[in-house]
């Protein structure tokens, strides 16, 4: 996989579309209906709901921007059903088990626009996706971080 690369699973992509569309289509004609309401009220200077209503209107037109951009650049990463399953790729959900923690972790290795979607959810750019990739059940990996080396034992893998 090219590190420049826009991956992303099918289920983020659907994301991003449903916040795209729900942006366009109610929560910027909203925000434009308030603006253009508070703008007719005279004295824009001092007038909270127009300057907070343009304010809110810069932010969701960057966002748009942002989605569009991401949207139009995806590769979207369909599982490929003939594809070894026991092994780590992108969009694997991955149980690993941290030996310094002492503790099980669940993961689902995903695209870097999909990471604020689930808590359990990695990019594959990340350290420990990269040292995933292409392990499987009962493999064990190090992964370097700021304080020196952590190693996970690999429990599971599903797609």
């Amino acid at each position: 996989m090219s590190i420049n690369k826009n991956y992303i699973t099918p289920e983020g992509f659907k994301l991003l579309q449903k916040e795209l569309n729900h942006l366009i289509k109610h929560e910027r004609p909203e925000v434009v209906k308030v603006v253009s309401w508070a703008a007719s009220n005279g004295d824009r200077s001092e007038n909270g709901d127009y300057i907070y209503g343009k304010k809110r209107l810069r932010q969701i037109d960057a966002r748009i921007k942002y989605l569009l951009i991401n949207i139009e650049d995806a590769n979207i990463v369909n599982f490929d059903q003939n594809r070894d399953r026991s092994k780590i790729f992108f969009g694997a959900k991955v149980i690993i088990f941290d030996v310094v923690e002492n503790k099980k972790i669940s993961i689902r290795i995903v695209g870097a626009q999909e990471i604020n979607h689930s808590s359990d959810y990695i990019s594959w750019h990340s350290p420990l996706a990269r040292a995933l990739m292409g392990k499987k059940e009962g493999d064990e990996v190090a992964v370097e971080i700021p304080s020196g080396f952590r190693t996970y034992s690999i429990l599971r893998v599903s797609y």
